[in-house]
Parts: C-alpha cells; structure tokens; sequence
C-alpha cells in the first residue's frame, strides 16, 4: 500500500523523490535488493491475463506461502513487456532470469528453485530457433535486441499502480521543468528542437499544434488524450495506459500548462476495461499527492484531468468526430478550418494528441530535444511503436528507431513468419493504410516513405501476411470495416466505399469483369480527393495499393476465375483425380450437403467405383479433403 503523501510545493515533491529513489534503478533493470533476497516481476496486463497471469500470480502468492519464503521473495505485478507471444512472462531480480509462457504449476519450482539459489530453469528460458541455446536475459534476445524504448520505455519495469516507482524513473521531473525552469515558449521550443510529429496517424508537428492553441486568446482551453485506437490488431495505447499510465498524466498537465489549459480529457474506448482502471487509479493517487488539480507544486497552475468512455466507433479516432463525441453529440467530424486547435471542445481552443505522442514528451524534457532528434530519420525523429501481428512468430509490441526496415522488423525482431511459409505482404496503418509487397520490404519505415509507397504510418498496426493470404479479399475485409464504420456524413465515403465494396465482393465471386478493375482504380482516387475527414481520404489506401503491387491477383480473379492463393472460397474448386481414387467412398458419405456422386467409372478394385464432386452444391469446406484416404482430393 502506497503511503499517503500530500505534495503542496516542488521542495516536498524533491524531498518525496529522494524518500523513495532506492526502490529501484528501473533504467538499468537492476533493484536496490537486499542480499538473498529476489523480486519477481510479473506482467499482468491485457495480454498475459489472457494466458493466464492472474492464476499464475494466485500460483506464486501460494507456493511463496508454502515454502515459508515471504521474507526472501517479492512478487511485483508489472506492466507488458512486449513479446506477447510468449506471455505470461516472469523476470527475476537481481539475476535478471527472463521466463517466457511461465504456467501456474510452474510457480512452486521456481520459487524452490530460487530458495536452493539453482541456475535458472532451462525449459522456461526462450529457445534461440538460430542456434538451438536458451537464452536468459531479456537483451539478449533477439526480439528485444534491435529495439529502443522511448514510449515504452517504463513499460514492463514498474508497477503501473505506483507512484512511486514512475518517480524512480525520472517521473515527474518533465512537469517541475515545465513549471518552473521553463517559459511555455521554451517548452514548445524544446518539442521543435526534437521534431515531435503526432503519433495517431498524420504525423503533425507537434509542436507547431500546441504553438496554435497557445497563440489563440481565451480564458478557457482543453487538452484531449485520443486513446480511441480502433485499428484491427492494434494494441500501443492499450499497453502504453495499462502499463505506464502516469507518464500519460504527467504530459498531459505539461501540455494543459504550455497552452494555457486547466483541464483535460482521456477520451478511452470502454473496450479496454484495465487500461481504464489503471488510468482511474493513477488519476486518483495524483489528485492524492497534488499533481492534479489546485496549485500543483506551489505553482499556481490549476489542471484536472477525468476519464471518458468511446463507444467504440472507428470515426472517433478523428480528432473533429472525437471532440464531438465528447460533447455528447454523433461522432462525426467536422469540416476543417476551423482547426480544434483554434476552435475545438465546447467551441474553445482545444488540443488532441495520441496516447503514443504524449508518452514521448517527458522523456524529451528529461533527456533532451537533442538527444530525441538524434533517432530516426532527417523528417521522422525518435522511434515508432508498432503492434507486430499477424502470420509472424514474435506478435507483439515493438519500438524501433524510425527509418529501421521493415525487414529488420519482421525477421530480425518478429521472427520471421509463421510456418517457414514465405512473407507476401504487411499491411501498415490500420484499415487506412497500404499493402506493402514483400519486394519493398528493405524500405526505411518513417512517415514519408510510407506514404510514397501507397501505405501510411496510421497509429501502428503492422500485420504480417503470408502466401497463402488473397491480397483481392484483404482490401475486401478492410473495406467491409470501413463501410461498417463509416460515420455516414459524407457521401464519398458513405457511397463511394459501399460501391468499392460491392465491386471487390463481384471479383471475389468470380462475377468481376476487367473494366471493374479501372473503376476501383478511379472510383478509390475520388474519394481520396473529396472525402470530409482524414479516415474517409485514407480508406480507398488498401483497394488501390493491392490494385498497384498485386494487379495479377486481381487479373486471376476476373479473367481465370481463379484465386491463386485458394482464400476466396466461392472460386476454390475441389476436384477428384480418377488416377488416384480408390473408389472407397468416404468423401461421399462425409461430404455435409451430399455435393459428392459415385460414378460408372470403375476404380482399380472392379467392385468400387470412382467419384465425382458437383461444383454447384459443393461449399468449399474441405472435408472431402481432409478424408481422403489416398489424398485424391485437391483444391
């Protein structure tokens, strides 16, 4: 149990961050742990609670008991590591052990284990697939290897409920310089230096948006944190508030005092139960101590900060349909300018910034603007978090330096893709964003790059295909997203989508034609020039970049009613071949809508007789497939 602290000046804040500097050195992974002593650092959030962690904790809590261990071992729940693949994972200090896929029955050996002062256990140490040795230690792991943590930086190292320990991590410090070494000039300045640009999508200075607020006249302005994030697969900001969620705090009342805001809003889909709850915790313990609210730290500067909850509409990822959301009215956006910035929330100057984009600030005001400038490329400075999913080995959270390829992402830290099939494309920005073909895999990721290949940065959504994946159905699939979600403003986005669509479902089905390829083409340009919002412009993004980079697919589709990679279940074909057919009926009696018919022909045995499959009741299920004996069947 935190204690209770009432923070009134910057000389008791001071005085609480010495009290409590030697819990931990979290930077360097190390603890002020007293001699045979051992902490186990769990990460308990969305991820692995869905492996498993809250038994597996239940588990530790116990065995600790039953081995009468409670004075020689710790358990301290923590926030996502990042390799997601192999949760729940368990790290040991101060040896630094890293455990992956660590199960509840695992628990009581590792503390006995722990208790003898044994070398780690072998099994639960990640296997290199390289060299065939395990590895035990998280850096030495080639998923985290290539990484930088900027945004993620505490993520995994402190408990996200601890005030405390963000302190340890230089928490904090950022505001103290805000408020009191800094003018809201010098503030904005430093974000210049750095080269900030937004991490929700666009990629807009960040400082150059906050400059705007600041300059326009009004006693009254809002901060507004998007963590919205409704991207299929998706899951930064989701990890970034369930593990980190004062950082979010501590920018957010940076930004409401360089613009001149005294309140703020978290704007979280109601999806993320444990972000929210986390977030709702932090908020609390920092009204608690005086870093929300009146005259934080002797200052004079008043910022409250509250939580509300999306509804889960894709359209409220845009800054227009989010602060309309939050007035309580249709998210739906609004024609721009006016800019939120000049006029936004209630009609008041308003800024919007990304759960990613305020997780970068106070690592900038704490290690430099140089210093963040440094990384990533000449127009996209610092790292980009990327949600790795997909058909890859290592799904998870990844941050990397801008500029880093994406075959360094994918083979290098994602370990490759699944099966030792080979990588056909990976697709970058959420619904918006492009396909990008495997040949242009040595690309340097940064938002111009992207976007000059047909794709876009978007929040981070980075999904893996294979070639087994139909490129036609993947624009059909992300389309069929973007018509669900559509706000239904415009009639761009509302109608022109609805038609791509429905052009996409006709190829799909083998009833397109090679004039429907130029109205995808044509049609997709259209609404790129005249849909209203940010989402509207970018959505035809996946029809035309698999038009440009896999036309042949779209050629097979049309003209051989074929699909290549067998994804499109209405041109699959299964056939039988009468060379190897043993005549044993089993497709026929397993086949669910009787699609299968015994022939005249006879079979090798006189007696059996070959059989046939009626392509017009056939459902394309597989199953005459999957029982053959002899693998007659073929698709």
């Amino acid at each position: 149990m935190e204690k209770t602290l009432k923070l009134m000046t910057r000389e008791d804040f001071d005085e609480f961050a010495k009290s409590v500097a030697h819990r931990l050195d979290a930077r360097h992974g190390s603890k002020n742990i007293p001699e045979g002593h051992h902490v186990l650092a769990l990460c308990n959030t969305g991820a692995c609670r869905t492996m498993g962690s809250e038994s597996l904790l239940d588990a530790f809590k116990a065995a600790i008991k039953a081995n009468k261990a409670e004075d020689k071992l710790t358990i301290q729940v923590n926030g996502c590591f990042g390799f997601c693949q192999k949760g729940p994972i368990v790290k040991i200090y101060p040896e630094d052990t890293f455990y992956i896929q660590v199960k509840p029955e695992d628990a009581d050996r590792i503390v006995k284990n722990l208790l003898k002062g044994e070398k780690p256990l072998d099994d639960l140490l990640f296997l290199n697939p390289m060299t065939g040795k395990r590895i035990s230690h998280q850096d030495d792991i080639p998923f985290y290897k290539k990484q930088k943590k900027i945004a993620l930086r505490n993520c995994g190292i402190v408990n996200p409920e601890s005030l405390e320990d963000y302190v340890c991590c230089k928490g904090y410090r950022a505001l103290e310089k805000a408020l009191f070494d800094w003018t809201r000039e010098e503030a904005i300045d430093t974000l210049k230096v750095a080269g900030l640009r937004g991490r929700g999508g666009a990629g807009f200075p960040t400082w150059l948006k906050w400059n705007i607020c600041k300059g326009v006249p009004g006693d009254k302005k809002y901060t507004i944190c998007n963590a919205d994030e409704g991207d299929p697969g998706a899951f930064m900001d989701r990890s970034i508030m369930e593990s980190d969620p004062f950082s979010i705090i501590e920018a957010m009342t940076i930004a409401g005092h360089t613009i001149g805001a005294d309140e703020g809003v978290i704007y979280v889909r109601a999806e993320y139960p444990l972000a929210v709850e986390m977030l709702t915790k932090a908020i609390a313990r920092a009204y608690e101590v005086g870093l929300l609210g009146k005259n934080i730290l002797g200052s004079g500067f008043n910022y409250d900060l509250s939580i509300k909850y999306g509804a889960g509409a894709f359209v409220c990822g845009e800054e227009t349909a989010l602060i309309k959301s939050v007035e309580g009215d249709r998210g739906e956006p609004v024609v721009k300018p006016p800019f939120p910035a000049q006029k936004g929330l209630l009609g008041k100057p308003t800024i919007v910034n990304n759960v990613e984009t305020y997780a970068n600030i106070p690592y900038i005001f704490n290690e430099g603007a140089e210093n963040f400038a440094s990384i990533g490329t000449e127009k996209s400075h610092g790292t980009k978090v990327f949600a790795l999913a997909g058909k890859i080995n290592n799904v998870g959270l990844v941050e990397v330096p801008m500029g880093t390829p994406l075959r360094e992402i994918i083979y290098d830290i994602g370990g490759g893709i699944k099966n030792g099939k080979k990588i056909k494309a990976v697709q970058t920005g959420g619904p918006s964003g492009g396909c990008i073909p495997a040949s242009l895999l040595d690309t340097p990721i940064d938002y111009d790059n992207l976007t000059a290949i047909g794709s876009m940065m978007g929040s981070g959504g980075m999904i893996v295909m294979d070639e087994d994946n139909c490129m036609v159905n993947i624009a059909k699939f992300y389309l069929t997203f973007t018509c669900d979600e559509s706000c239904g403003k415009c009639t761009p986005c509302r109608v022109g989508n609805k038609r791509l669509l429905e052009i996409l479902t006709r190829i799909t089905e083998g009833e397109g034609t090679m004039e429907d390829l130029d109205k995808l083409e044509s049609l997709g340009n259209i609404i790129k020039d005249t849909a209203l919002c940010g989402l509207g412009q970018s959505s035809p993004n996946p029809v035309l970049s698999t038009l440009k980079y896999f036309r042949s697919e779209y050629v097979a589709h049309v003209t051989e009613h074929l699909c290549p990679s067998h994804e499109c279940k209405a041109l699959a074909r299964y056939t039988i071949d009468p060379a190897l057919c043993i005549g044993c009926g089993n497709c026929e009696r397993k086949c669910p809508v009787n699609a299968i018919s015994k022939t005249d022909i006879q079979a090798k045995n006189p007696k059996l007789f070959i059989r046939i499959i009626d392509e017009h009741v056939c459902i394309r299920c597989g199953t005459c497939a999957l029982n053959c004996p002899v693998k007659a069947i073929s698709l």
